[in-house]
């Protein structure tokens, strides 16, 4: 089972790069075991290049490496908070893909503007507060993760699979990996999209609620009807 878990931890980090939202070595993606407590992550710094599932590390929520030579990613503090606090997601993944870098470092969420936008994420993306100096110095990564789950308080992370890091980057979940990199890949389109619209009509105003709601809740939630009808 461990090694299945690092077969997809491993895929989903390949898959990073080759949906062009990864630069050199910067990100990464996680996935979790529930049952053992223990999450599979990309080794700190190794080019995507060169990365096999062997390669993936092994660490349990108390942040003890249980299995893997290399060191694991040093964003591993954020995914593991982030498994902690939020329990019913399967996968962690964390870019720094070009558009939604770019409202990250300005500090501004994404608007939602479109039916693209609401496919995926109910509302605007939010951004977190800037992290303090003492949160910078201590925890650094593990206070990463507080500032996003602090940001998320009363928010469903079903209904907001992802969050902007003021000054920083982009990090998106799923109840498995290979959700959280499908929501990375659509985060970044949509930040390209608002950042055009912007462009186009700086005043631009939010989606209209009725057909928000109606794109969301046909993707998501126990009357959803886009896709295929799975067969007991």
């Amino acid at each position: 089972m461990l090694k299945e878990l690092k077969r997809e931890a491993y895929e989903a980090n390949v898959a990073l790069p080759r949906h062009g939202l990864i630069n050199l070595t910067f990100g990464n993606a996680s996935a979790i075991d529930r049952g053992k407590g223990v999450f599979a992550i990309k080794p700190s710094g190794v080019d995507y290049a060169t990365l096999t599932a062997d390669d993936m590390v092994l660490v349990d929520l108390e942040g003890k490496r249980v299995e893997g030579k290399l060191n694991p990613s040093s964003d591993t503090p954020t995914h593991r908070r982030l498994f902690i606090a939020f329990s019913a997601i399967g996968g962690v993944v964390h870019t720094h893909s070009s558009h939604a870098t770019a409202f990250a470092q300005a500090g501004r969420p994404i608007p939602n503007f479109g039916t693209t936008h609401a496919d995926y994420f109910k509302d605007e993306v939010p951004v977190t507060r800037k992290m303090t100096a003492a949160e910078i110095a201590s925890a650094y990564e593990w206070e990463t993760g507080t500032v996003i789950v602090e940001r998320l308080q009363g928010i469903d992370p079903a209904d907001c699979p992802a969050v902007l890091v003021n000054r920083h980057a982009p990090f998106t979940w799923g109840p498995n990996v290979a959700k959280a990199v499908e929501t990375a890949v659509a985060l970044e389109c949509v930040a390209h999209m608002a950042l055009m619209s912007l462009q186009l009509a700086p005043d631009l105003k939010p989606i209209e609620t009725a057909l928000r709601d109606k794109h969301f809740k046909r993707k998501h939630g126990p009357n959803a009807y886009y896709g295929q009808t799975k067969k007991g």
